[in-house]
């Protein structure tokens, strides 16, 4: 059964630690704080880990195709609402938050659409580097939140701008092969 291959059910469980990583955004205590920070980092490692059981047993499905970026973005977008949303990061640190955001609902919308016309869009290497980069931004912003402290914040905040800018060429490369099959 497709569901029940082990990069599936990897993904499925990224899926289901976001309402843990949100419920304990919500009890505002030093250990739900460090909580958020293990959740989140442990989902990181599932979507790396899918990945590479994926392809090394050969267990690519097309479920696992769909899927995995959504369980992606799911978590990114959540997590980087509730640092905006509890003042975890700076106001100007809101700026590459939405940038990041925006083009994953473009990148979702485009494949979206070229879906009706039975195309597909790969994730680029620069895609893949730029998840890792801002997944490592949102773990830093959640580490130093726990007890870390202002000097990993700074260095989390530095590494969201730069996983923005690369959000914008990969968003880019997306719609320029999307244009190409319009």
């Amino acid at each position: 059964m497709i569901i029940s291959t082990l990069p599936n059910l990897l993904t499925f469980g990224r899926i289901a630690l976001i309402p843990i990583l949100v419920a304990s955004f919500y009890t505002q205590t030093s250990l739900g704080r460090w909580i958020a920070a293990i959740v989140f980092i442990s989902a990181c490692l599932t979507d790396f880990l899918d990945g590479y059981v994926a392809r090394a047993w050969s267990q690519t499905t097309r479920l696992g195709q769909f899927l995995d970026p959504i369980a992606d973005k799911l978590l990114v977008a959540s997590t980087l609402l509730l640092l905006a949303g509890f003042g975890r990061i700076s106001t100007y640190s809101l700026l590459p938050a939405i940038v990041i955001l925006c083009r994953e609902i473009m990148v979702s919308g485009l494949r979206e659409f070229l879906s009706d016309f039975n195309v597909t869009v790969p994730v680029t290497r620069l895609a893949q580097f730029k998840t890792a980069i801002q997944m490592i931004a949102i773990s830093l912003l959640l580490l130093a939140d726990a007890s870390f402290g202002q000097s990993m914040l700074m260095v989390g905040e530095g590494m969201l701008w730069v996983a923005a800018v690369m959000t914008l060429f990969s968003g880019y490369d997306y719609l320029r092969i999307g244009f190409k099959h319009l």
